[in-house]
């Protein structure tokens, strides 16, 4: 079957074929960019409850020792077990990246099984950028794929997420065209993950990063051994587009592939929240600077969202644990009220403060067609304020901090970088400096090794 009308090979053959030497020297610098920018959520989660869940179950499971560092303890194991606790580190303070088009956060299921992989395998730093590159263009693709109706009940990181570790990990393994094809057939089939666990503020977003990486990379290493799968997964009669979308769309698994690259179109995060919420972040923290108004001052707030906004956060009203109140409206347009901005220490702190939860009841949602049609290549902001005196405000933002045409400079990343180390306590300044600096000249490494210590 030609590749023209079989999508799913068309992206396996491009994964597996692609080089170094193809990808653009900017896309390259934007990869060392996202891996600073994953590192520094990494170990933010170094203390983090669920994280170390997951750890323990690791260390129980797996060898002692081995080729792949666990970033958040130093340890090493094997491949598979440092994926699974990185990858659940990656997702857990709400700081890592995202792509606007798919809803799709790559980072944490790419950087974890790749790092992993080309530890194990002594890939150069060329070969594990390559990878990356590979997983992101896979990942976003199929998420953007899934299409909107996909997002309402499943988390894309989770799903599109398995294909995108299975992508990374078979370029490090040097799969064919044919086993790349393989790896993500068993990989598809994989593919899991439910917004459910937001209703009761429960855990699984972590396991969802962590499974997903796993599966991803197990995916590979069976593909590499001779183990099929599914030749259609995504686009077949009984695959992934039929059992988890209604408006799939097979064309955007290989749209503009070697020439568009959607790497370069991913997102920083600003906010420690879930991005549903920054552009009304920025919207109000706009209307608040601009007009001198303290949170007291404010009697309402109307954010004016997508659908996608909606569907995710309505759930939260009155949230019970600081991660739950990265997904509450209200929580974080309180802290960008009370504080001017809603960091990881604001969650930690004054998440259920008074004077935040006063806020938070005076926020609603409200559809919004322009920006709901915009939703999801552009993620607009907009927000109304009603004054306790009676005054009405606008605020609007089209591009929130972040995004590629309002990005974060090297000096913006390393510096949240330095931030998130020193929240989770996971490095001191030097250390971080360091890996800072090998990030940032990575394609210089003739062998991976550990990034820390």
């Amino acid at each position: 079957m030609s590749t023209s009308n079989h999508p799913s090979q068309t992206l396996a053959t491009f994964a597996a074929e692609l080089s170094f030497e193809r990808i653009p020297d900017a896309v390259v610098r934007r990869a060392e960019d996202l891996m600073l920018d994953w590192l520094g959520s990494v170990l933010a989660a170094r203390s983090a409850r669920p994280v170390r869940s997951i750890q323990r179950f690791a260390e129980m499971m797996g060898p002692a020792e081995g080729p792949s560092e666990v970033l958040i303890s130093g340890r090493t194991t094997s491949p598979v077990f440092a994926a699974l606790v990185n990858a659940a580190a990656s997702h857990y303070v709400e700081q890592d990246d995202v792509h606007n088009g798919s809803v799709f956060h790559p980072a944490a299921v790419v950087f974890a099984p790749a790092l992993a992989v080309a530890q194990a395998v002594g890939a150069s730093g060329k070969q594990l950028l390559t990878a990356v590159v590979a997983g992101y263009e896979v990942g976003i693709r199929v998420g953007e794929f899934l299409g909107r109706s996909h997002y309402r009940t499943f988390h894309t990181t989770s799903t599109a997420g398995t294909l995108a570790a299975a992508a990374a990990v078979g370029r490090l393994l040097d799969l064919t065209p044919a086993q790349m094809l393989h790896a993500f057939g068993s990989a598809g089939t994989q593919s899991a993950g439910v917004w459910e666990f937001l209703r009761d503020a429960a855990d699984s977003k972590q396991l969802h990063c962590a499974h997903a990486s796993a599966a991803g990379l197990m995916s590979a290493y069976l593909a590499k051994d001779g183990f099929t799968g599914a030749a259609h997964v995504l686009e077949g009669a009984q695959g992934l587009g039929v059992g988890m979308s209604t408006d799939a769309d097979p064309a955007k698994l290989t749209d503009g592939l070697g020439t568009r690259w959607t790497l370069a179109e991913t997102s920083f995060k600003f906010h420690a929240s879930c991005r549903h919420t920054h552009p009304a972040a920025d919207a109000l923290l706009q209307v608040m600077q601009q007009n001198k108004l303290k949170a007291g001052d404010v009697a309402r707030v109307v954010t004016h969202v997508h659908q996608g906004a909606i569907d995710v956060l309505g759930r939260v009203v009155v949230p019970a644990t600081v991660h739950q109140a990265k997904f509450s409206m209200g929580t974080v347009l309180g802290l960008i009220a009370v504080h001017g901005r809603a960091g990881l220490t604001e969650f930690d702190r004054d998440f259920l403060a008074p004077e935040v939860a006063a806020f938070r009841d005076k926020v609603m949602m409200e559809l919004d067609h322009e920006v709901d049609t915009a939703y999801p290549a552009r993620w607009i902001g907009k927000v109304s304020v009603t004054t306790a005196d009676g005054r009405t405000f606008s605020g609007r933002v089209d591009e929130p901090k972040g995004d590629p045409g309002n990005t974060l400079s090297r000096a913006e990343i390393e510096d949240k970088m330095q931030r998130l180390t020193q929240y989770g306590e996971s490095a001191t300044a030097d250390e971080a400096k360091a890996a800072c600096a090998r990030i940032w000249n990575l394609a210089g490494e003739a062998r991976i090794g550990r990034l820390l210590g």
